[in-house]
């Protein structure tokens, strides 16, 4: 018997997570590790885990994420992200609770792009009158 999957794609600065909820226990694994292995920091951990605390979901849901892009703070972000819509596709109620915790919208807040003649984005060189 095929198992139920809910999936969500979700991005944050250059990092792309896709999620999948399974009906489960709550374990969560991103890349094959556990989340404990794989993001170190506590902060961190509970930022991927705030969709289930505005759903009041926490533990029935395990979630299998592919993480790529970006450092620690952008992947939790985007397993939040995706977290998030999956939750969407398993119940639309939760709609109203995601949103008043701001975890639907996209953090658009992305590296600036290196600019010809600068060091970076904006960095120029010292300016030398002679």
């Amino acid at each position: 018997m095929a198992q139920v999957v809910y999936s969500g794609t979700g991005r944050r600065k250059n990092s792309v997570a896709r999620v999948r909820l399974v009906p489960g226990t709550g374990k969560i694994t991103i890349n094959n590790k556990a989340i404990e292995d794989y993001i170190p920091f506590a902060n961190l951990r509970e930022v991927v885990l705030q969709p289930f605390n505005a759903t009041e979901t926490l533990g029935s849901y395990d979630v299998l994420v592919n993480a790529n892009g970006g450092g620690f703070s952008g992947q939790a972000g985007a397993v939040r992200h995706g977290i998030s819509r999956a939750l969407l596709t398993v119940d639309p109620d939760f709609r109203a609770a995601l949103k008043s915790a701001g975890l639907l919208t996209r953090d658009p807040r992305m590296k600036e792009r290196k600019k010809p003649g600068l060091k970076k984005a904006r960095k120029a060189s010292q300016f030398s009158k002679r």
